[in-house]
């Protein structure tokens, strides 16, 4: 599994010109699922993710949550993490699991995440979307599952 944390003051993301959802201060997290991920990478993700001290405390310290900032999620699914880009111009995306796996990881994650305590708000799997967001910071995080 991979995801793309980007610690926002606010974001949405939209379809055809509507706004599917939005969110106040939080994070936007990109997520793509590996053909050999399992729920395990999710739960790992969910918990990590919603304790990860990204959000500064009174003294300016990034050593606040999105949990303890009272902030939100905007969980958008994005295949394109999974590209293959060191052998000619054009990425492959064979290590990205099949839709129907990937939808079945997104909305567990999505679930897990939101039993942690944190507000998740989504895009539309597998829907050409506009994701708008404002960076906080800027603060952007890669992980992979691979890393744990």
């Amino acid at each position: 599994m991979k995801a793309l944390l980007q610690r926002v003051s606010e974001a949405s993301v939209s379809l055809d010109g509507e706004v599917l959802s939005a969110i106040g201060p939080g994070l936007v997290v990109l997520v793509c699922t590996d053909k050999e991920d399992t729920e395990a990478d999710a739960d790992f993700f969910a918990r990590k993710i919603a304790n990860m001290r990204l959000f500064a405390d009174s003294d300016g310290k990034s050593n606040l949550s999105v949990l303890d900032v009272g902030g939100e999620a905007l969980v958008i699914s994005q295949f394109t993490l999974a590209a293959i880009w060191r052998k000619g111009n054009r990425p492959g995306f064979s290590a990205a699991a099949e839709p129907e796996m990937a939808e079945k990881h997104y909305q567990y994650f999505c679930r897990q995440l939101a039993a942690e305590g944190v507000p998740v708000r989504t895009g539309k799997f597998r829907s050409p979307m506009a994701v708008s967001l404002v960076n906080d910071g800027p603060v952007t995080i890669w992980m992979d599952s691979k890393d744990k």
